[in-house]
């Protein structure tokens, strides 16, 4: 499998450190509200990721953590008149909602900021003891980033093009060494929740909570370490600067980064005011529809939102829901099927075919999208075989648990939703039964006077040789 390096900039073969074992960390939610489309994208990115690797038979352990304490929360708090703990209690409960419904697999550790107290001061007085840190009264403990030699490696930015203090309170340079420097851990403020420390007490710096849960949860040295492009700098630069400085190893063998998306262009984000929360878009379509779409696209490349485009994806994922469905319908109901070997063949070939072709996509970078291009091939010739009926049971069966096979890699279990899909209406089915009988009776008025009340009622019919099937529209 190749990788594309942000670290790099090259796609690189993915050699893990420990043979058949991945050590991967993805940046989690800040959790003051609902998570919106541009924050489902590395969730949805890196949960597939993971889900590959374990299809290549890779034991992964995968830790994506939850910032619970930052100036948003506290803001957020504040307005409230409640308290952090309480906001991100409300909003993880609210993420699992979302998450669980996008198909999100529960990573093997999900630490709080929070919870990590010790480690995070832990990484601090190492960085202390090293001489990378320094205190600044009144203020907080601060990196020290011209001790780090490498700082802009990941980034590719000269220090002295570098925005100020890193993201952090403000752009003051008062007390600091350098404008670049950025806090590790903030003196407390009037209002504001706070811990003890060596140094004060206070509350630590953002870029500090991912160094110390990477470590304390993977380890000094991960293989993959995934997330938004927005958090190449400062955040990931900035953990790089205090893990290797801290731990004196490598801290991440590959970067991977997504793309954002996009709204008129412009990344969809809070700050800007033109975010969709997941919890919005699924008024109008299905939490699987909005993980199609995401991977419909490659990680690294933007996509834009529109309803148009959601619809598209829509369609697209119906046409394969569509195949397998009529796929079991047949194998269930049919007896007139008459193999000929020229189609047995081709059909027998597609399916193996569509898993070497899906492998070969995603071993490339993870190419979701022309990895479900394989997938449509091989709904496009078993469509051609259920019409014709040249094909045996055996072959359909293969091609449809194929195509489920390749779609669940890809977090969407077909035949689940399906299900959940198929309950049709005892008052739809009843007149579904009527206007059989109106048929059988010859009265083709009455039969479709009846399938145009089903329709109306968000459901269509499509007579088989096998019976009528009812789906919805």
């Amino acid at each position: 499998m190749k990788i594309f390096n942000t670290l790099t900039r090259t796609k690189e073969e993915f050699v893990p450190m420990e043979e058949g074992k991945v050590k991967m960390y993805a940046c989690g939610p800040t959790v003051y509200n609902y998570f919106h489309l541009g924050n489902a994208r590395p969730f949805v990115t890196f949960d597939t990721l993971r889900r590959y690797l374990e299809y290549r038979g890779y034991d992964v352990t995968f830790c994506q953590n939850f910032t619970d304490i930052d100036d948003k929360m506290i803001n957020k708090a504040n307005e409230e008149g409640t308290t952090v703990k309480e906001i991100a209690d409300r909003y993880i409960a609210e993420y699992y909602k979302d998450a669980d419904a996008l198909g999100i697999l529960r990573p093997t550790y999900q630490p709080r900021a929070t919870e990590t107290m010790d480690e995070i001061i832990s990484l601090i007085t190492d960085l202390m003891d090293k001489g990378y840190a320094y205190v600044i009264e009144g203020d907080g403990v601060y990196y020290d980033v011209p001790k780090f030699k490498e700082y802009g490696k990941l980034s590719h930015y000269n220090l002295e093009d570098l925005q100020a203090g890193g993201g952090e309170r403000g752009a003051s340079y008062e007390g600091k060494k350098n404008p670049a420097d950025f806090a590790l851990w903030k003196f407390k403020k009037e209002g504001e929740p706070f811990w003890d420390s060596p140094w004060g007490e206070g509350r630590p710096g953002w870029h500090i909570e991912c160094s110390a849960m990477n470590r304390k949860y993977l380890g000094k040295t991960i293989d993959i370490h995934g997330g938004g492009q927005d958090l190449i700098f400062p955040h990931h630069e900035n953990e790089i600067a205090q893990s290797e400085a801290a731990n004196g190893c490598t801290f991440a063998h590959y970067w991977m980064h997504n793309a954002f998306v996009n709204v008129d262009n412009e990344k969809m984000s809070k700050s800007l005011g033109n975010f969709f929360t997941v919890r919005d878009i699924v008024e109008k379509f299905p939490y699987e529809v909005i993980r199609f779409f995401i991977l419909s696209g490659h990680y690294r490349m933007p996509i834009n939102f529109s309803d148009e485009l959601l619809k598209s994806a829509q369609n697209g994922l119906e046409r394969i829901m569509t195949a397998v469905e009529s796929s079991d319908f047949i194998l269930e109901n049919a007896s007139d099927l008459h193999p000929e070997d020229a189609a047995v063949k081709e059909l027998a070939d597609a399916t193996s075919e569509a898993k070497s072709s899906f492998i070969a996509n995603m071993d490339d970078d993870m190419n979701t999208a022309d990895a479900i291009t394989s997938v449509y091939t091989l709904v496009r010739v078993l469509n051609t075989h259920l019409t014709a009926k040249d094909v045996s049971g055996k072959e359909i069966k293969d091609a449809a648990d194929m195509i489920c096979e390749l779609m669940n890699v890809l977090g969407l279990d077909i035949r689940a939703i399906l299900k959940k899909d198929s309950g049709i209406p005892a008052e739809v089915m009843d007149l579904v039964n009527q206007r059989v009988e109106a048929k059988k009776n010859k009265d083709f008025a009455k039969a479709d006077e009846l399938r145009d009340q089903v329709s109306a009622m968000g459901y269509q019919i499509k007579d088989t040789p096998q019976g009528p099937q009812v789906t919805k529209k």
